[in-house]
């Protein structure tokens, strides 16, 4: 039976989506999509496959290197 697909899912899909089209997409995501973007992986398991847990841990690492840089004011939009 498959899972069902809920809200937070087509949220973190949608978010995901905009980040994949362009690379430039990912630095223009404001701050609160940012955060959202990261609770929303850090509750997905994706200990299923590991590659894509791989890819789910880089781009964890890469949102929190952007909100640093976003707060700290050393963005570069």
């Amino acid at each position: 039976m498959p899972e069902k697909i809920t809200p937070e899912d087509r949220e973190r899909v949608s978010l995901l989506k905009l980040i994949t089209n362009s690379k430039h997409e990912f630095n223009k995501l404001s701050v609160a999509q940012l955060t959202r973007l990261q609770e929303l992986l850090e509750k997905k398991d994706y200990s299923h496959s590991k590659k894509a847990h791989k890819s789910k841990l880089k781009l964890l690492a890469k949102i929190n290197v952007r909100l640093y840089e976003l707060e700290e004011g050393r963005s570069v939009l």
